[in-house]
């Protein structure tokens, strides 16, 4: 190879030859032992020398649990039983000495121990840990299995964190023992048990330990994502708090209905810009300060007389399946034109009189709070008016967006819900945050750890002393400290671009006079003559991704161009989003797509120059389920009238999932690989009422 001569088969090379017939030998022979279901004692041998020389086969760990159940059934006593359990834990033994860290092994040993066949012989079991952990002190799959033991044997959690103590001062780099710490802390000061009720002074006690390691070797990692935990626990607040919402109280709304569509607009009284409703529905959209389930009908009353409350079904704003969210979304029906009259509705929003509202770690919404705000109505016929009317207004001008001076409506409001209940942190927490800012400041300039840790702590102390007002006071530090990151860490400059974008968001959508510089009027986006409210520009500030979502509930134009984005996760929250601009950024699939899905407004979408098929393979399809799986595929027709059109189906699946489901009016490609006749001919045949770019 590149110019040398190849030289003859040594003997250690015959050796490999051999042993690699003996493994594609033993492998044949598993595979038909096991489609043939053999579990006679020399095919189960067969499998055990197939494990001693790899235990990372799976297939040969699956046989072996379906021979046991084969074997278990025809065993007549309890000799017998305990004969095959002690064959499976040897079989596991021996490979573990060949691989410490197989997983295949260490899931079959716990699944042998859980099928409660015989009294579990904890002294072996903890001797081989031991055993284990003197070898590699931090293999994680020996702390998992220790954890799984423990509670096998019901040890009690205080032992374990001794004994993560115990491993701790023997190595402050065990970052297995530091991480089983912190699962047994979190459990213990969740449930208040006997010696840690008093947060505050465990917390303290532990900000000391993990001192001592972080100055005895600042550049290993073990310790400091014990600090980022204990930073985790000190400010992140345990209660469930409404942050944000649409309407916002006390607004007063006039929608003026189309007679001859089925279209409504909504005006804040008395500003003559719009929200443009294009389904009839206006939405009520709740946004909580963490992922909550549990919001419907019981926990949150909406009293207006143009619904029933036990009729309306929430849902939560969210690309996955969970049930869990932090923004909930649920649509009221606008009445009949012919039966609108001249009088002010008001609608009711109560919340938290239940206490089914709860966050992941178990925390209750125990605030109830109330809202209001007032609908009025006008009806008028858009096609006699001076106004264009929704489908005609979807002209993006090609000479940018200027910002423009301030249309009228800002709706600058968190909900706060109650002033009673405004979050606020303890002067313990003030206070030790103050502290390892100023210690780390002391600490080596050019440890990538100690920048990170800082600008989280500087975030950390922002959000605690402004949560009511979101001002960030160090706001400049934060930034350049994330610009050193990317400068000293460029294997993670993602990580750090991505964090720098929300302080970015954050710092711009912080108070109204620094949203207001990004206000805009519609005009400047595109030709229409109807002004529509909630205009936006974040543009040119090397985004890579959103956040403050909560704040930007109220914004129906939406312009992102001209930065590094590469995911849209979080914009699914903004459920009057209506056109959208996100020409000139970094999105490279389709799939990428996926949160505009849940946006029913949304009418215009510009993609232009943006790197959508410049890869050949989009690893996020694989963690899709096969295409031919997703329901708009069952039906034979429609699969016949794409085959028709000359459209692959299997190629453009994701294409045909994401624009059958959005409502789109205009559609722009431009300067994208996938933007060619074929995708022309799919996007004509998929959304036939759209107009593609």
């Amino acid at each position: 190879m590149h110019g040398r001569p190849r030289q003859p088969p040594q003997a250690e090379d015959a050796a490999s030859a051999s042993k690699a017939s003996n493994l594609r030998e033993l492998q044949s022979k598993l595979l038909h032992n096991h489609h043939q279901r053999i579990y006679s004692q020399e095919a189960i041998d067969a499998s055990s020398k197939l494990l001693d020389i790899n235990p990372e086969i799976l297939t040969a760990w699956n046989y072996r649990k379906l021979a046991f159940q084969h074997n278990l059934q025809e065993a007549s006593d309890p000799p017998h039983f305990k004969s095959l359990v002690n064959d499976e834990l040897r079989v596991v033994e021996m490979a573990l000495r060949r691989n410490p860290k197989s997983y295949g092994a260490w899931y079959h040993r716990k699944w042998v121990l859980s099928q409660g066949l015989l009294e579990v012989d904890f002294d072996r079991e903890f001797y081989l840990l031991d055993q284990l952990l003197k070898v590699d002190a931090r293999n994680f799959h020996g702390w998992s299995y220790r954890r799984f033991v423990a509670k096998m044997k019901d040890v009690s959690e205080v032992e374990e964190l001794k004994f993560t103590m115990d491993m701790i001062d023997s190595n402050f780099s065990n970052y297995s023992a530091w991480h089983n710490r912190s699962a047994l802390l979190s459990h213990l000061l969740s449930k208040k048990a006997h010696g840690f009720d008093e947060r505050e002074k465990i917390l303290a006690e532990e900000y000391d330990l993990v001192r001592q390691a972080l100055f005895t070797d600042p550049s290993d990692q073990s310790g400091w994502f014990y600090h980022l935990w204990l930073l985790d626990q000190t400010v992140t607040p345990d209660e469930v708090l409404l942050i944000s919402s649409w309407p916002f109280d006390g607004s007063n709304w006039c929608i003026t209905v189309d007679e001859d569509k089925v279209h409504c607009k909504v005006s804040q009284l008395p500003c003559s810009s719009y929200y443009f409703l294009n389904s009839g529905k206006l939405p009520i959209v709740l946004y909580f300060n963490q992922p909550v389930k549990g919001v419907h009908s019981s926990s949150v009353i909406v009293n207006s007389v143009f619904v029933k409350n036990e009729d309306l079904i929430w849902r939560p704003v969210t690309p996955t399946k969970s049930e869990q969210a932090a923004c909930w979304v649920v649509y009221i029906g606008i009445p009949d034109f012919q039966k609108i009259d001249t009088k002010v509705y008001a609608v009711e929003i109560n919340i938290g009189h239940s206490k089914d509202i709860i966050s992941s770690n178990g925390s209750v919404f125990s605030h109830p709070l109330q809202f209001r705000f007032n609908l009025s109505f006008n009806s008028i016929s858009l096609e006699h008016a001076e106004v264009e009317s929704i489908d005609e207004l979807f002209v993006w001008n090609d000479s940018g967006s200027s910002v423009a001076e301030h249309c009228g409506f800002f709706p600058f409001n968190r909900v706060n819900a109650s002033e009673d209940h405004t979050l606020k942190s303890s002067k313990w927490n003030l206070e030790t945050i103050s502290y390892e800012i100023d210690l780390f400041k002391e600490l080596e300039e050019n440890c990538k750890f100690v920048k990170l840790t800082l600008a989280r702590l500087f975030l950390a102390q922002d959000a605690m002393m402004s949560y009511k007002t979101c001002s960030l006071i160090h706001s400049r530090d934060v930034l350049r400290l994330f610009d050193d990151l990317i400068r000293l860490d460029p294997m993670h400059a993602g990580y750090y671009e991505d964090e720098r974008s929300i302080v970015v968001v954050n710092q711009v959508t912080s108070d109204e006079q620094s949203l207001m510089s990004q206000n805009s009027h519609s005009s400047n986006y595109f030709s229409s003559k109807l002004p529509l409210n909630g205009c936006i520009q974040l543009t040119n500030l090397s985004l890579t991704r959103i956040g403050s979502v909560d704040r930007l509930l109220w914004v129906q134009v939406l312009d992102l161009s001209h930065n590094k984005l590469h995911s849209l996760a979080g914009i699914e929250a903004l459920q009057l989003l209506t056109c959208l601009n996100l020409r000139n950024n970094q999105i490279n699939s389709l799939t990428a797509l996926e949160p505009l899905k849940l946006l029913s407004f949304l009418r215009v979408l510009d993609l232009s120059f943006n790197k959508i098929g410049a890869h050949p393979v989009d690893t996020t399809r694989y963690l899709c389920h096969s295409p031919l799986s997703h329901s708009i595929f069952g039906a034979k027709k429609c699969i016949e009238d794409y085959l028709e059109a000359n459209i692959n189906v299997t190629d453009h699946w994701e294409a045909i999932l994401l624009f059958r489901e959005l409502r789109l009016k205009q559609l722009e490609v431009k300067g994208n690989v996938v933007a060619d006749e074929n995708f022309r001919d799919l996007f004509a045949k998929v959304a036939s009422h759209a107009d593609l770019a």
